[in-house]
């Protein structure tokens, strides 16, 4: 199939040929072109450039008028958990009246409901309910996305997640990567037996995962009352023996050990770091390991912003997420990500874009194919209505500006 794009206002995140991720300052830099083409073959971009010299295309080749607008890559989010049971809106009302994320967690809520509710719905009704988030999360942008298992928390239902994610990867038209994440939280048959639950996973649902091919990550929530720097070291240790590369939560509620580990361990990314400190901050460099915010966490949480600004200035390659999720985050629009970074953690527009787009997809290891519009790359991008510059996209931040997105050179359209 080609595709040729035309009358394009703005064309941006264009080039940076070679680079997996965009390092400090380097993060200002989004290339763009106004009044452009972009041309693509067989789902990936062929050439781009001024309107001026549009290539001359034959009958076979499909025209799209951008009529003005913008053309971006997609989005890549490299946190999600999208394979839930059901909401959580009794424990948002809890939050307004004050109850802290940890002390629901200790009431039997959070991490424990989910897996409680999950633990009733067969493989059929998970995919249909992810399957909804998925079709929102693409329409608003999204071309690439991590699925995190996690409300399993026994072998059975981690399983099930798995399959449902690898149904997910078969069946959708967006990019997606599998995360096992067995240390979640404690599973409520070893409540009071944390070692042995950390035995569990290693000794059982690893060699389980791998041998029905399930997962592409291993991950740990590494923080104040969930799991020890150690059990997260045992536990990555493990994964990679399975050839599951790790990557972790971590300093999310407290300064945990968690970006000392991931470091160690080569972690491809450590992931919320609200309560993370300068010297989290210095592990972090020269090491290939990518510190990931996840904004709307803190949005809807109501607690610290990651410190993105300083860790640009320190000269990391930082990414962002949305962490969509039923207790935490209930959202997973990259655009209001992106708003939040520019508002609450004070990244310029380029900035957060990078972080959601290049920078995000090399937190998957994707950034080959996804994150940019470079020749050579699968052509996931989205087209805008017209907008008066790219900084309009963070400062608009409820605005559906988003208006067809295409993904291998195809337009989505919801079935």
């Amino acid at each position: 199939m080609k595709l040729l794009i035309t009358n394009i206002g703005i064309l941006a995140g264009i080039g940076h040929d070679g680079k997996h991720c965009l390092k400090g300052e380097e993060m200002a830099q989004l290339n763009a072109i106004e009044n452009a083409f972009l041309y693509v073959e067989d789902g990936r971009i062929v050439s781009y450039g001024p309107r001026i010299d549009t290539p001359q295309v034959d009958r076979s080749t499909m025209i799209v008028d951008a009529e003005g607008g913008a053309v971006l890559p997609s989005f890549c989010d490299s946190h999600t958990h999208v394979v839930y049971a059901g909401s959580r809106e009794g424990e948002f009302v809890d939050k307004i009246r004050g109850l802290s994320y940890a002390e629901i967690a200790k009431r039997g809520g959070g991490i424990l409901n989910s897996a409680d509710r999950l633990h009733e719905l067969s493989e059929d009704e998970l995919y249909e309910q992810a399957m909804k988030r998925v079709d929102e999360v693409i329409r608003k942008g999204t071309g690439a996305m991590e699925i995190k298992s996690g409300y399993g928390l026994n072998l059975e239902d981690e399983l099930k997640m798995l399959r449902v994610i690898r149904r997910i990867k078969e069946t959708a038209p967006v990019k997606v990567v599998a995360n096992f994440l067995g240390a979640h939280a404690v599973g409520r048959a070893y409540a009071g037996r944390q070692a042995e639950y950390v035995d569990h996973i290693i000794n059982d649902m690893l060699p389980a995962v791998a041998k029905e091919n399930l997962a592409d990550f291993i991950d740990v929530f590494c923080d104040e009352g969930f799991f020890t720097p150690d059990e997260t070291r045992r536990l990555l240790q493990a994964g990679a023996k399975y050839g599951l590369r790790g990557k972790i939560h971590g300093e999310e509620l407290a300064v945990s050990g968690g970006v000392e580990v991931g470091v160690e361990c080569n972690a491809l990314s450590v992931d919320h770091l609200e309560a993370m400190d300068d010297h989290d901050i210095q592990l972090l460099k020269d090491s290939e390991t990518i510190p990931t915010a996840l904004p709307g966490t803190s949005f809807f949480l109501n607690m610290p912003f990651a410190p993105a600004r300083k860790m640009i200035e320190a000269g990391l390659p930082v990414a962002i997420a949305s962490d969509y999720n039923p207790g935490s985050t209930p959202s997973g629009d990259m655009k209001f990500a992106v708003s939040l970074a520019c508002i609450k953690m004070r990244l310029m527009p380029a900035e957060a874009i990078n972080a959601a787009t290049l920078n995000s997809a090399c937190a998957m290891g994707l950034s080959e194919d996804y994150g940019s519009i470079t020749v050579g790359k699968v052509a996931n991008f989205y087209i805008t209505a017209p907008i008066p510059s790219i900084d309009f996209i963070p400062y608009a931040y409820t605005t559906p500006i988003i208006q067809r997105v295409f993904l291998k050179g195809e337009e989505y359209i919801r079935g």
